[in-house]
């Protein structure tokens, strides 16, 4: 295993023991000096049917626990799970025929599951959001109550929220509705993010313009790579390697204080993990 010196946490990371790499991806990221992960549960539609009730959501978050403990085995430092409900699940129940009250009721029951979940395990964090492209105003409310549901939940639990939203800069707004409901904004994480980001803590994609902005304007940020491990899309959306080597070039032009932020500040602050204690 390569040592950069400091941790290197990947954020947001989704793992399938089943159908595609699994274990195999987690052994990339540590042999190229990543040593802690965030492994998010795939949406539920990919690994199994549409879920009908909330025991149908059962299945996907007892397999992100399991992969994340697996994950652990591999590593210097160790996996946590976050677990949810993928925003883009409303699209799917509606085509498949329920209304968008409907789909918004089933979503937060599984919602409700995954802080279950996360209460008897190590997951830090609960997964929730709103969809990335256009929908109906029905759809679009119904995902916005959801997210806030998800905030209570998280507030309840002390645990920080993940989001899959659409891209943006600015989520004053939805920075405000998570205080409303009793969660520090900052504990809420928009994934997939770019340098900067108002309203909540961003976790910035690994390319190398969108790491320069977030290391230049000193803020709190994360470092991701969103890899979906689908053997049908390899390497999508950035490979298990990416986080590291990306600190790596960080650490080479200078950004040392950067890499303290994202891969150990940032992370106790939002999700209360100390990456450093936790290395082997």
């Amino acid at each position: 295993m390569r040592d950069l010196g400091t941790p290197v946490l990947d954020d947001h990371m989704h793992l399938d023991p089943e159908h595609a790499r699994g274990i195999e991806a987690v052994k990339d990221f540590a042999r190229s000096g990543g040593t802690h992960l965030l492994v998010v549960n795939k949406p539920s539609w990919h690994l199994g049917p549409l879920p009908e009730s909330r025991e149908d959501f059962e299945h996907v978050f007892e397999t992100t626990i399991e992969i994340a403990e697996r994950a652990t085995e591999e590593l210097r430092g160790r996996a946590w799970p976050v677990l949810g409900v993928h925003p883009g699940l409303v699209s799917q129940l509606v085509e498949d025929g329920h209304s968008p009250a409907d789909a918004g009721d089933l979503m937060r029951a599984g919602l409700e599951v995954a802080a279950e979940y996360a209460a008897s395990s190590d997951a830090v964090a609960l997964k929730s959001g709103r969809p990335h492209y256009d929908v109906s105003d029905e759809v679009w409310a119904a995902s916005n109550e959801t997210m806030r549901h998800a905030f209570a939940l998280a507030a309840d639990r002390d645990l920080a929220v993940q989001l899959h939203t659409e891209a943006t800069e600015d989520l004053t707004e939805v920075g405000e509705w998570a205080a409303d409901a009793g969660l520090d904004p900052s504990r809420v994480v928009k994934h997939y993010a770019a340098g900067e980001l108002a309203g909540v803590t961003p976790s910035v994609m690994s390319e190398k313009d969108r790491l320069e902005r977030a290391a230049t304007n000193g803020t709190p940020f994360l470092m991701e790579t969103d890899f979906v491990d689908d053997p049908d899309r390899p390497g999508m959306v950035m490979g298990p390697k990416t986080v590291p080597r990306r600190v790596n070039w960080l650490l080479e032009h200078g950004f040392e204080d950067a890499v303290r932020n994202a891969h150990v500040e940032t992370p106790r602050a939002v999700y209360g993990i100390d990456t450093q204690a936790s290395l082997a």
